[in-house]
């Protein structure tokens, strides 16, 4: 029997999650299509919260802010964050987020890490 055809589906509408006020901070929406290639998150910071720095050794992500604004920081300085903007965060930058006074709503895409696996140690 033939495998069925990938089809073109409308997953989510970021604006309605964006007013999902009973998740008041965090993941309002993950992409979980099985065999997918990418991950996709919806995040939300209510005013004032941070994502704490970090550095992404393996992943090149683009951050789409939905909703909001806030502050990235990396070790060159600081980037306003707007609603609308496309950012490019390359693998192995450092940087961290701080929400704006109207919170900061943005989506997140990468490829997709694979599973854990269990392997014997080199050597062995």
């Amino acid at each position: 029997m033939p495998a069925e055809q990938p089809r073109l589906r409308v997953l989510a509408d970021v604006h309605q999650l964006v007013g999902d006020s009973p998740v008041p901070s965090g993941a309002r929406w993950a992409l979980a299509e099985p065999g997918r290639q990418l991950d996709a998150n919806l995040i939300h910071l209510p005013a004032g919260h941070r994502v704490d720095t970090h550095t992404e050794p393996d992943l090149d992500v683009v951050l789409v802010v939905v909703a909001g604004g806030g502050i990235a920081t990396t070790p060159e300085g600081e980037q306003t964050l707007a609603d609308g903007n496309v950012v490019w965060l390359p693998r192995g930058s450092t940087r961290s987020l701080i929400a704006g006074g109207e919170g900061l709503s943005y989506l997140t895409v990468h490829r997709r890490r694979p599973g854990l696996q269990i392997r014997n140690r080199p050597g062995q």
